[in-house]
């Protein structure tokens, strides 16, 4: 454990370090590349707005990016689970904060970490920073001062502040908590809270809970001192307001026919006694973290009737302020909020509550490998990749911030701005955090045919340690431990297979003799089938073959012919699949796009095209996107009349001939498949006009490939695959050279194409194994 640590410590500070250091940059958002742009951009055109925004100061919105800047402010005094650890040292929290304010909500960042810890002067310095942002993200400030800092800014500034330490985690379990006590039939007014912890984000819970309806007399609360009680002298004026009479009150007696436990404390304070002794329908909130105040395991073994959230994402109901913020946010900028008041955030709180008893998206379900969430005990509030968390609390928040008169700005088309918001981010930025999400509720057994390589090794690691899959390394077992020690990877528990070894010579010759029957009219004879099985990539394709792995990953070091033609020989292809296809995954700014074929077929007749997308349209449909089809060419619906044409109009008529009801269109150029106006202007006929194109064939393997190079290394797409289409199981080659990442990525992919493909293989058997128990204790 001590060395799986470690790997954890190296990975995080080489993600932060590799490349550009740090996670954040600034990109012009306008062209900067002639003299004339540049002359626009600064001197002399930059006077122009100057001028105007010297005339009339609102303009600064029109003008400059002020209205979508949040600045992510912090001292450093209370970071994390670290305390205070500085300014410096809290900084890549600070830009951590930042990346998800853009992937959650298309809100930029500007980390600010201030070297002062004496409140009014931190207040001065913020105060001056206001001409700069469009609001204000408190982060990580202790308490008492953050409450301080944050009241005095939201009063002297004249643009939404929030200390999402205080009021996120408050809106978050504030949702949650409606919903538990409608399930558990209990009302707000009535119901008895135990509160454990008083620091700034259980003081903002209580007074959120106060603001749905909850009274002060129901509450007992705790904090390092013991129960707050009036006899106490160290009580702030909102503490005050909770304390009780009696000063002899524990945690163990406070719970006694308790309606709800809220923990932000420490963990492990509450036993199941205590859980036991809780009024029928108990509500248990458990939010420290690491470790929760009680188990998840502990307090649903207590009581059958219980309500359990806590702040982890490997348990139902997580208590996560990444629900929250970026969405608050966006919403109170987007009317240019002078503030985000208590209106504002009890809309949060109902939006995200009435949002969890809407029926769960399939891509949902997808992510979190469900086969259908619905409200209910252990689903009490969206998760966190749930698509329709941007379009249903930013315009409750906007809406409450008119309503409430804080709004300067006032939105007239309620859809129109819904649509907007849903433009903002695409799904491509959620694609890898869902397929990694449902590969880990599911992990399966990866065959690594080239364990004997650093990269692969390192993959094949964080693949385990991270619950996507359980790996089995392929290679010799000394070379292997070497680059293990040398690269400190703990890879115990993981099994070492060498082919060639004299250990395997029982399983290779099973594997021969079974390769042999499968081949034996086809070139090989019995002796050159056993032998053959040493050969890594043979041998791996075999266990997937015959269930003793669910997938297999190779290529990295292979030609890729090479590593295709085993599986081809030994797993085959799919029931009607003639040839199998290759396809790649580019993560753009346009959204998703997945190309076709990049990697295997040359020159593809029109029968071909029209199978290789009508498995790209399959395979596109288990990342949860309708496919919208365009046939690629120099020419535009017979514009040209060359055999290369009239091969695309073919596959075409073909593909809608066994699909009518495929959305694709072609022969048409790349650059007509997105751009909308000119295609609608002029070929209004075409089945893809007001359609986002998000699958393109090519007419031939150089189309292909050269199309996904150029844009992956000149365009800046995130690359993932090749993904071979059309085999029976799942194997998948890697692109010579892949990164640790781009393997890691494929783990994901394969485990998610083993989850369709391999369900009969899988089971109790599989659950029963002790490579499974481990990685299940690993994950928790």
């Amino acid at each position: 454990m001590d060395k799986q640590k470690e790997l954890r410590r190296q990975q995080a500070l080489e993600y932060h370090a590799n490349g550009r250091p740090g996670k954040i940059e600034v990109i012009p958002t306008k062209e900067a590349k002639t003299q004339r742009d540049l002359a626009l951009a600064y001197s002399p055109g930059v006077a122009e707005p100057c001028k105007e925004i010297f005339n009339n100061k609102e303009d600064v919105y029109k003008y400059t990016s002020k209205g979508n800047l949040v600045g992510v402010i912090s001292n450093g005094t209370a970071v994390l689970g670290l305390g205070d650890i500085g300014p410096e040292a809290g900084k890549p929290v600070m830009e951590g904060k930042g990346v998800l304010f853009k992937i959650f909500a298309d809100i930029d960042v500007f980390d600010i970490e201030i070297n002062e810890k004496d409140p009014v002067k931190f207040v001065e310095i913020v105060k001056s920073l206001e001409p700069t942002f469009g609001g204000i993200n408190l982060e990580d400030i202790k308490a008492p001062e953050c409450f301080y800092i944050e009241k005095a800014l939201r009063e002297q500034l004249n643009i939404p502040v929030m200390h999402d330490d205080q009021h996120g985690t408050a809106i978050i379990s504030g949702a949650a908590l409606l919903n538990a006590l409608e399930i558990q039939k209990k009302k707000i007014e009535k119901a008895k809270f135990v509160i454990n912890g008083a620091g700034a984000a259980a003081m903002a819970c209580v007074q959120i809970y106060i603001s749905l309806g909850a009274r002060y007399e129901n509450f007992t609360m705790f904090d390092k001192d013991g129960v707050l009680h009036a006899e106490r002298n160290d009580l702030d004026e909102i503490k005050q307001k909770f304390a009780i009479k009696r000063p002899d009150i524990t945690l163990d007696k406070a719970m006694k026919d308790a309606d709800v436990f809220v923990g932000l404390s420490v963990g492990n304070v509450v036993t199941p006694e205590m859980i036991k002794s809780m009024a029928k329908n108990p509500i248990v909130f458990a939010m420290a973290n690491p470790e929760p105040e009680i188990t998840y395991e502990a307090a649903t073994a207590a009581r059958k009737d219980i309500i359990m959230a806590t702040g982890r994402s490997d348990y139902p109901n997580m208590v996560n302020n990444v629900l929250g913020f970026p969405f608050i946010f966006r919403g109170a900028l987007d009317v240019r909020a002078k503030e985000i008041n208590e209106a504002m955030k009890l809309a949060a709180v109902k939006a995200l509550a009435d949002l969890a008893k809407t029926p769960v998206p399939d891509i949902v379900n997808l992510a979190y490998n469900q086969k259908s969430m619905s409200f209910g005990p252990e689903y009490i509030i969206p998760k966190p990749l749930d698509p329709r968390l941007l379009a249903t609390v930013s315009p409750a928040v906007a809406q409450a911030a008119i309503s409430s008169g804080v709004a300067q700005k006032v939105i007239e088309d309620w859809d129109a701005y819904t649509v907007e918001l849903n433009k903002r981010l695409g799904l491509d930025n959620q694609i890898m955090r869902i397929l990694g999400t449902k590969a880990r509720r599911d992990p399966k057994r990866i065959v690594f045919a080239e364990a004997d390589n650093q990269k692969i090794l390192k993959a094949a690691s964080i693949v385990y340690d991270e619950g996507i899959g359980f790996p089995i390394l392929l290679g010799e077992e000394a070379r292997i431990r070497a680059i293990a020690e040398e690269n400190n990877l703990d890879i115990s528990d993981l099994p070492i297979i060498d082919t060639r070894s004299d250990a395997s010579e029982a399983k290779r010759n099973e594997y021969g003799e079974i390769f042999f029957k499968k081949r034996q009219r086809k070139g090989f004879n019995i002796y050159e089938s056993k032998k053959i099985m040493k050969d890594r990539n043979h041998y791996g394709c075999m266990m997937v073959e015959m269930g003793d792995a669910e997938a297999m990953i190779s290529g990295l070091t292979r030609n890729y012919a090479e590593a295709i033609r085993p599986a081809l020989q030994i797993i085959g292809t799919d029931e009607g699949v003639k040839k199998i296809a290759g396809m790649y995954l580019l993560l753009t700014k346009k959204g998703p796009l997945f190309l076709a074929d990049t990697t295997v077929n040359f020159n593809p007749t029109a029968e071909e095209l029209a199978d290789i997308a009508l498995l790209v349209a399959k395979e596109v449909r288990t990342f949860n996107f309708t496919p919208r089809i365009a046939m690629l060419s120099y020419s535009n619906f017979g514009s040209n009349n060359s055999p290369e044409a009239h091969l695309m109009a073919e596959a075409t008529r073909i593909l809608r001939q066994r699909n009518p009801s495929l959305v694709v269109d072609g022969e048409m150029q790349a650059s007509l498949a997105f751009d909308k106006k000119v295609l609608k202007d002029n070929y209004p006929f075409s089945e893809l006009v007001d359609e986002d194109v998000n699958t393109l064939i090519f007419p031939n393997l150089s189309a292909g490939n050269i199309a996904y190079n150029l844009l992956k290394e000149v365009g800046g797409a995130d690359a993932i695959g090749p993904i071979l289409l059309g085999l029976k199981k799942p194997v998948h080659v890697l692109q010579l050279g892949s990164s640790v990442r781009s393997i890691i990525n494929m783990a994901n992919i394969a485990v998610v194409d083993a989850q369709l493909k391999c369900k009969a293989d899988t089971g109790e058997q599989i659950q029963r194994s002790p490579w499974w128990k481990s990685l299940k204790n690993r994950k928790k």
